[in-house]
């Protein structure tokens, strides 16, 4: 296929958190609100002249300084953001806001805090630790609503003047709902027998939408969608179609390595994906917006946080729905490394997907850069794209 016109452009701004598009908004005296976890509702960081960030340290290599304060049992991405804050990657911050959907970026967080790694020339700068809810009922709506409140309002309008109106936040929703409604019809390029757009591509495109400055990239996004809808797609078929289904993958040379064995990645449930992070959030006229924001995050969340047994079977029946809507012949779970609840949850779901489902399903852990292990990650998905073959031969189709 030819080439996305825009593609290089944002290749380049995922080589480094502090990338261009940060420092343009932090000239246009934007407030960077820095944060870790999806479970943060995105819409209320960006309100009025604030932007979201969600922080990454792309390129990662040695990772032994903050090994030294969290341990090497500790998951490599919380120690990747804490060695990328120590370097100073993230002085772009104006604030961190991080919930406990895990112990070990909440350490993270906390050593950053504790080694002044940010906001050191900055006096208004603050960091804030939210508590998450553990099922999702409306006991826990009214939790988010009072932790909302207490660690993003409150501090921002107190520390930076954003208005936190009902108003505000509807305008915030709004300008979400715009982005969504652009990523999900990217996203919709990838099914069908011939793709307009790969998966490593899509990738991109939905990881820049997590770390750039949305108002920077919306027009560059809608002309790609433009751009894909006269798109000539590749006549060459993907050996397999697979969804790809885990914790945390912000770095797109995972997606690529999966397609070089020719697995096209057909679609994403994974942090830092289109499903379920980049869902519209409807709003009616009758109830505040912040409790309905609130009210979307907890119920939609796919996050093996949740722990009540209507989320823990729910999130395999949503990978299942999302495999037969998108047509996959089979799905990879994956899992960083000592990441704990994407290990149960990993385990737990890998079985059920082959056994309730159906699904040939290959189940691995990586490293948070794929660089260092991709030889065994390669040779990993090779097999797992010949078993598939195999057998679709067997059931005397075409491999």
């Amino acid at each position: 296929m030819r080439d996305l016109k825009y593609l290089t452009y944002f290749e380049k701004l995922l080589q480094e958190a502090n990338n261009e598009l940060v420092a343009k908004a932090k000239e246009d005296g934007k407030i960077c609100v820095a944060y870790t976890c999806e479970n943060v509702p995105e819409p209320l960081l960006n309100l009025g002249d604030c932007v979201s960030i969600r922080l990454t340290a792309p390129n990662t290599g040695s990772i032994d300084i903050a090994t030294y304060y969290m341990t090497n049992l500790l998951c490599e991405p919380s120690r990747a953001l804490l060695e990328r804050a120590i370097e100073g990657g993230f002085n772009f911050s104006d604030c961190v806001i991080t919930p406990d959907g895990c112990t070990m970026m909440n350490r993270a967080v906390e050593n950053m805090e504790l080694l002044q790694t940010m906001g050191k020339d900055n006096p208004n700068f603050f960091h804030e630790y939210m508590e998450i809810a553990f099922k999702n009922t409306e006991n826990d709506v009214d939790l988010a609503v009072l932790q909302c409140t207490n660690h993003i309002l409150n501090p921002l309008h107190e520390k930076y003047g954003v208005d936190v109106s009902d108003e505000a936040i509807r305008k915030a929703v709004a300008a979400h709902n715009r982005l969504c409604r652009v990523i999900r019809a990217i996203g919709e390029f990838r099914k069908g027998a011939k793709p307009r757009i790969t998966g490593y591509e899509f990738h991109v495109l939905c990881l820049a939408t997590y770390v750039c400055p949305k108002y920077l990239i919306l027009d560059k996004l809608e002309e790609t969608l433009e751009e894909l809808k006269t798109r000539e797609p590749d006549d060459k078929p993907w050996r397999a179609r697979v969804l790809l289904v885990g914790s945390e993958v912000d770095d797109s040379g995972l997606v690529k390595l999966i397609e070089e064995q020719g697995a096209f990645v057909c679609c994403d449930r994974f942090c830092f994906g289109s499903y379920p992070g980049r869902t519209e959030i409807v709003l009616n006229d009758e109830e505040d917006a912040l409790r309905q924001v609130c009210r979307h995050y907890v119920k939609n969340c796919q996050c093996p946080r949740m722990m009540n047994q209507e989320k823990v079977y729910g999130r395999k029946a949503y990978v299942a729905e999302l495999a037969k809507e998108y047509d996959a012949d089979g799905i990879i779970y994956e899992q960083v490394k000592f990441c704990d609840p994407w290990a149960y949850e990993r385990t737990l779901g890998s079985a059920m997907l082959q056994q309730d489902y159906g699904y040939p399903v290959l189940s691995v852990d990586r490293p948070y850069n794929i660089s260092s292990s991709s030889g065994q990650m390669r040779t990993r998905v090779q097999a797992f794209v010949e078993s598939i073959e195999i057998k679709t031969i067997q059931r005397g189709g075409k491999a």
